[in-house]
């Protein structure tokens, strides 16, 4: 019996299985999208979709440990959910609160200290789990061939861990970027970084210039990031400078950043002065399927998948729901300010829901209202229909609706698809939110808009400016602070204009005709088409 022996030496044979090891790893894709869900879900059904469609790929998705929910729609695609454990916005009353004390008080000083030492321990946490989390991805893998992080505009760390990880990091945002570099901020990074900038101003094509760093990229020059870098990543305290010299890498010439928007370039256009790597790829919609609270409604859509959308009917605990879209007079008006609750800018439920009571005593409007399940809202709810029939309040909990003011007001604390929802509407009064503003768009209905935050204002002007929605509201025009008379029929009044302006045959007619003209895209397959050629082929 001869016995056969291996003359490769160790290390050949070292080399071989690390090339075996090579052959058989699958590339990284890791989505990291923070915010609210309007920031986080349209970014959530593109990793989603992406993992469909490139098997090949592991796909993880970093978020906060509140968008739980996405856990088991991504694990039926094959995407691995890590939750981070920071909230997705700290409320906007403890802003506020903060801002409205008296400057020199020492409750002021006091109060002021303790947000923003909680501020920045809940950040710091948040940064020591992010980088935890790639590192579990990413590990001691030499061969980073194909992989690369793509994170929204509040997911920033994900850029610092890419060049960290030595991988492409790609941007994939749903609106506009919401933020803007403050007005000195060239003079200021002209004069303190002077070679940086002649770096950036002299940057060849296709890679990192100054049009990259005024767009989206100023952030991460900011001092928050630098001891970050510096004292916990071991990279150089600013981009694209050497950790030693400080000094710009003239050297290295980084590819301007694949920057990917989810809107319609019929609705923004992009201006010529935007970096060249940014594509606009139509609306990014969340699979029917992932949107429904009631889990019966969930399956309706999910087995008949072949079925046009508009024609499945709910379950029979949510018919009432459809009974009263299909009522004997006009369709409703739908009322729905997603997370501004939750965010802290819906300080009075009562005097809200007086304000729908005026318009609704005052015109023949019917209105179907989505609380978002935001509890103070929902409390208001239940005790209003206490008092008008006894014994009715239980109906939200256990049927997630119940009626207000002579049946003309329909409350929903769960959530129905709007792509499904708004075509049987009359109107869309909301935040303006990117997610509330496409699917009215695609639906063919007017708007009536009142923005709280952010990309908020820059749809609401731009829904305006196209002609699909009259001029914004204020936030006292919809939800005031007090339930004196004097606020509400202020608010009554305004909210009474806005929606006649929105029911006239212009803006009508012009919804209509923007639907038409973006029926045809589909925002999540341009996007994987761009994908495809500029990251996975490579």
């Amino acid at each position: 019996m001869s016995t056969r022996h291996d003359h490769r030496g160790s290390g050949e044979a070292i080399k071989e299985e690390e090339t075996e090891a090579m052959r058989d790893r699958r590339p990284i894709a890791l989505f990291m999208a923070f915010g609210t869900k309007g920031d986080v879900f349209p970014v959530a059904a593109l990793a989603a979709a992406f993992s469909c469609d490139q098997k090949q790929y592991e796909v993880s998705f970093i978020t906060h440990s509140a968008h739980q929910g996405l856990s088991a729609d991504f694990a039926a695609k094959n995407v691995t959910f890590i939750p981070i454990s920071s909230p997705p916005v700290l409320a906007a009353h403890q802003h506020e609160q903060i801002s409205d004390s008296k400057p020199n008080s020492v409750d002021s000083y006091c109060e002021h200290n303790n947000f923003s030492l909680r501020k920045r321990m809940i950040e710091e946490e948040h940064r020591r789990e992010c980088l935890a989390a790639a590192e579990r991805i990413f590990g001691s893998d030499i061969n980073k061939e194909g992989d690369f992080i793509a994170i929204n505009f509040f997911a920033l760390e994900g850029w610092h861990l890419a060049e960290l990880f030595q991988v492409h990091c790609i941007v994939t945002a749903p609106y506009v970027v919401p933020y803007s570099a403050p007005s000195s901020f060239e003079y200021q990074f002209k004069k303190d970084l002077p070679l940086l900038y002649q770096y950036f101003q002299e940057a060849p094509v296709g890679t990192v210039g100054w049009k990259d760093v005024l767009h989206w990229m100023w952030p991460l020059f900011m001092e928050t990031w630098g001891s970050w870098r510096n004292n916990i990543l071991k990279l150089s305290s600013i981009p694209f400078t050497d950790p030693v010299t400080d000094l710009p890498l003239w050297h290295i010439r980084t590819e301007s950043p694949l920057l990917l928007y989810g809107f319609s370039q019929k609705i923004v256009e992009c201006p010529g002065y935007w970096p060249a790597n940014v594509y606009s790829c139509g609306f990014w919609f969340l699979p029917m399927e992932w949107q429904f609270s009631c889990e019966k409604c969930r399956l309706a859509f999910s087995n008949n998948s072949s079925i046009p959308p508009a024609l499945v009917e709910l379950c029979q605990r949510h018919m009432s729901l459809l009974n009263f879209l299909n009522g004997p007079s006009n369709p409703p008006i739908f009322v729905g300010l997603s997370s501004i609750g939750s965010m802290g800018f819906l300080t009075n439920p009562k005097a809200f829901l007086a304000v729908l009571q005026r318009v609704i005593e005052a015109t023949e409007y019917r209105f179907i209202l989505f609380t978002s399940g935001y509890e103070p809202l929902d409390a208001s709810i239940r005790y209003l229909a206490d008092n008008a029939m006894p014994n009715t309040s239980h109906m939200l909990e256990e049927t997630d609706s119940t009626f207000l003011f002579n049946n003309r007001l329909f409350c929903f604390s769960g959530s129905i698809p709007y792509r499904w929802l708004f075509p049987r509407c009359a109107v869309a009064i909301h935040h303006a939110g990117s997610g509330s503003t496409a699917a009215a768009l695609h639906a063919g209905i007017p708007q009536v808009l009142c923005p709280y935050l952010l990309d908020q204002f820059y749809w609401a002007e731009r829904l305006c400016w196209i002609g699909v929605a009259p001029d914004p509201l204020s936030r006292q025009h919809l939800c005031p602070d007090s339930l004196d008379d004097v606020n509400i029929n202020a608010a009554c009044d305004a909210l009474r204009a806005a929606i006649d302006r929105a029911t006239s045959a212009k803006i009508r007619l012009q919804a209509s005709h923007i639907a038409k003209k973006i029926s045809s895209e589909d925002g999540i397959e341009e996007a994987l088409n761009i994908l495809r050629e500029k990251v996975v082929s490579r």
